[in-house]
């Protein structure tokens, strides 16, 4: 049983991710999306007749008002962290959880229910986990931890499904922000059709809102609402594993128990096999 990794002290053997790490996926994938859209724009032509301060008004300004129109305002403002958030990993994946909880486990089973005092401190970057066991050793019965950790599960989750309602209602939103963009340079290049100096910057309005619309539907919003609702059950099903390690501990269970339970929380492809 090796052991190639840490996370604060506590050595895993899947090996333990940086928190706070740069997603490289979807950095990338925004930049690299982007980047694309640029070189077209400048290979084509002028940069500046894609730049429009009254359509860059309607559709971003436009979209922000109106998704605030379907949420409060501490919802609209969690989600605007939460996008800040989803360019960082930091969690690891279910398996160097599972890890991570068998490994507490065996350290508890061995020296006794006092050992947790020295490895909570060495799971700082693991908050849940470390509450759960805090609460484990101030001896609160086993049904009350079941809980209150199930609770706390599901207000996350709840929390997560809220943000990623946001994003997805701002991707519904700036498109027909775009397309009320384009009604309105149409009507005032229809409105102006004797006066040919106006009918360049009325028609550009009405393009570039339809425009700017479509690329912060199909590239902002949807792709990070995806990528937070993917995170958001990556995270629920760790909280859920700490929370079974944290009831088992509190029980007094062989470890190995533990990892047969926690094996049937996990997909196939990830089951572990610590003890073997």
């Amino acid at each position: 049983m090796a052991d190639t990794g840490s996370i604060k002290g506590i050595r895993t053997k899947g090996g333990a991710p940086k928190s706070g790490r740069l997603d490289l996926a979807t950095v990338l994938g925004l930049l690299g999306g982007f980047t694309l859209i640029a070189a077209a724009v400048v290979l084509g032509g002028s940069v500046t007749a894609f730049i429009d301060a009254p359509s860059i008004l309607i559709v971003v300004g436009g979209t922000f008002a109106i998704t605030s129109i379907s949420f409060s305002w501490e919802e609209v403002a969690t989600a605007q962290r939460t996008i800040a958030h989803t360019l960082f990993r930091h969690n690891p994946d279910s398996t160097q959880a599972a890890h991570l909880s068998l490994q507490v486990a065996e350290r508890v089973r061995k020296n006794g229910p006092l050992e947790l005092q020295s490895v909570m401190p060495r799971l700082a970057d693991q908050p849940f986990f470390q509450k759960a066991l805090g609460v484990v050793l101030d001896g609160t019965p086993v049904e009350e931890i079941e809980h209150m950790l199930q609770n706390e599960v599901n207000s996350m989750a709840t929390r997560h499904m809220k943000s990623a309602g946001v994003l997805r209602r701002a991707a519904d939103v700036s498109p027909a922000m775009g397309l009320i963009g384009t009604l309105v340079g149409l009507v005032q290049m229809l409105g102006n059709l004797d006066d040919p100096a106006s009918i360049g910057p009325a028609m550009a309005v009405a393009l570039l809102t339809t425009f700017y619309g479509a690329v912060l539907a199909n590239m902002v919003f949807l792709p990070l609402a995806s990528k937070l609702e993917r995170n958001s059950s990556e995270e629920t099903l760790n909280y859920r594993i700490f929370a079974l390690a944290a009831s088992s501990i509190a029980r007094r269970e062989n470890p190995r128990r533990l990892e047969m339970l926690i094996n049937t929380l996990l997909p196939p492809i990830k089951r572990i096999a610590y003890f073997d």
